[in-house]
């Protein structure tokens, strides 16, 4: 074995040792960064859960995503690809006007659905947070209100009814439609069909008077070259921060438009307070902590000068004592750390036991993540070797003769 891993080896058994011999102050120490760790772990713990739940309400409700565009226009592929392309951007889709986004959906006699949402929708929509979402053809997603009013269930053909005035005559046309899924209620709660994009634009042609074969009907004008055009998107934002700035991109382009930015702002409002509650909090404890730690450290080392002089006497450098006072630092630090992150775990549990079934806290949550922890553990460290290298220049003062003079 190398000789430097040797006395290495020696240090930190004699650190343990002397730790455990003075175990009363030891425990008083330990105890005081148990005082120190513990509460700020929970409190940071109530911050990050509470900060969490609001945010994951927001993410789980698709409509805080999205940016809504309350004026009309005429808007082609090219300007509906352009969104997209935003970075701020994490879904759109064109839509066809209001008008033409409804339609009757029957299955039998006497099971319909009266002026039912049609929507277009494609893969990843965050409305739908479906796995696969991407329709083609006469494919059609339910709403679960539509699918109880039809009793329809996936794989059912259901029929979409479309009335127009042509010419002074009233048609309807109809075509049938595959049903490849039911939404849950809690993701939309009226009745409604999500359908692909070109199978809403078919539905606006046959009803602005245009020759559509898919509905059963010869009469109308061609199409000729008619290009897809859109009234409005269904646009939403790629996170929570981003709803703000992709409004503000849709406003520059004198669209109007409205979202639910207040409760966003809300939320962030929140974190903001209660992080600047937990900073002044932790930068009172970390000043109280490294002034009581100082304090300790120096009168521990003060009490030991002698065996701190015996040990030079001993052949230990000064590098060697000031490695023994920082070893010990930093193994009262890590004793007081997992103390501290015990006490957190038996709090943690209360307050999710008691807050959890409180109405006014719904799903309450106190919890730290790993590498909060880890960081938690760095700082704990840190502030430790700090205070051990002041009283590790105490103990280098130390002389070997202060050994003799009391013999």
């Amino acid at each position: 074995m190398k000789p430097w891993i040797s006395r290495l080896g020696l240090l930190g058994s004699l650190a343990i040792e002397d730790l455990w011999h003075d175990r009363k102050v030891s425990f008083c120490i330990a105890a005081s960064l148990v005082a120190v760790i513990a509460p700020l772990l929970l409190l940071f713990g109530l911050k990050h859960g509470v900060v969490s739940q609001l945010q994951n309400e927001l993410l789980s409700d698709p409509r805080n995503l999205e940016v809504k565009m309350l004026s009309s226009g005429n808007y082609d592929t090219a300007w509906i690809e352009d969104v997209r392309q935003q970075p701020e951007v994490g879904f759109a889709i064109g839509q066809t006007r209001s008008l033409n986004t409804q339609a009757d959906l029957l299955m039998g006699l006497q099971r319909f659905v009266e002026n039912a949402e049609i929507i277009p929708t494609d893969a990843h929509d965050p409305l739908l947070n479906l796995p696969q979402t991407h329709l083609s053809g006469n494919q059609v997603i339910l709403s679960a209100r539509a699918a109880q009013r039809l009793q329809a269930t996936v794989g059912d053909s259901v029929r979409l009814r479309a009335p127009r005035r042509l010419d002074g005559i009233n048609e309807r046309g109809e075509l049938n439609l595959v049903v490849v899924a039911v939404l849950d209620a809690a993701r939309f709660g009226r009745a409604a069909g999500f359908v692909a994009p070109p199978l809403l634009l078919e539905l606006e042609r046959f009803r602005d008077g245009y020759q559509v074969p898919a509905f059963g009907l010869d009469s109308g004008k061609p199409q000729a070259d008619l290009k897809p055009l859109y009234a409005r998107a269904r646009v939403y934002a790629r996170d929570i921060d981003s709803v703000a700035p992709l409004e503000r991109w849709l406003n520059q382009q004198n669209i109007d438009t409205s979202s639910r930015l207040a409760e966003i702002d809300n939320v962030k409002a929140i974190n903001q307070v209660l992080g600047l509650i937990f900073g002044v909090i932790a930068g009172a404890a970390l000043i109280g902590c490294i002034a009581s730690m100082v304090g300790a450290f120096l009168a521990n080392i003060d009490r030991k000068r002698k065996s701190l002089a015996v040990l030079r006497l001993l052949g230990f450098s000064s590098l060697a004592v000031a490695g023994f006072v920082i070893a010990q630092a930093m193994l009262l630090s890590l004793i007081g750390y997992v103390g501290g992150l015990g006490l957190y775990g038996v709090g943690s549990l209360l307050f999710d036991h008691l807050l959890g079934s409180s109405q006014a806290t719904g799903t309450f949550v106190c919890h730290i993540t790993i590498w909060h922890g880890l960081v938690a553990l760095l700082i704990a460290l840190l502030v430790a070797a700090l205070v051990a290298v002041i009283g590790a220049l105490r103990a280098i003062s130390i002389q070997p003769a202060e050994s003799l003079r009391e013999l």
